[in-house]
């Protein structure tokens, strides 16, 4: 009877060296040591380093994208008056037709009143701008 006796393990040096360089290179996966490895002629088959990799415990850590604040928020506040501050948004709709209209609107914070609304199907820079200085105008502040 022919029985299946196992090959002696001769990864010993391919081990060693892999612990070597992954010391080395921290941050170096399985396939850029193979790479390495395969430089200096120590291993062929991608598999096995794998394996072994593995079997070393020598497998990275995924990390997890955290994402931070913005910046650091700072609370604003509350007005005292009214015209001491304004909030300005810009609200998009359409009609039945399907064409889609832009509304800029700007409320005072402190009275909750609104200045100004301009509708239009495109608002501009220097068209918001005019819009500003004539709700000032009409509000009796400098512009």
């Amino acid at each position: 009877m022919y029985k299946y006796k196992p090959k002696e393990d001769d990864d010993i040096t391919l081990r060693q060296r892999l612990r070597e360089l992954a010391g080395q290179r921290k941050r170096f996966g399985s396939p850029m040591l193979h790479i390495m490895l395969k430089r200096e002629n120590l291993v062929v088959n991608h598999k096995r380093t794998e394996r072994i990799y593995r079997e070393e415990g020598l497998s990275l850590r995924r990390k997890r994208r955290r994402k931070g604040a913005a910046g650091i928020r700072v609370v604003m506040s509350s007005p005292q008056k009214p015209n001491e501050r304004w909030s300005m948004d810009f609200v998009t709709d359409s009609i039945v037709t399907g064409r889609r209209f832009r509304a800029l609107t700007v409320i005072d914070d402190y009275s909750r009143e609104c200045p100004a609304i301009e509708v239009d199907t495109s608002l501009g820079g220097a068209r918001v701008v005019s819009v500003l200085r004539a709700s000032m105008e009409g509000c009796g502040m400098n512009a």
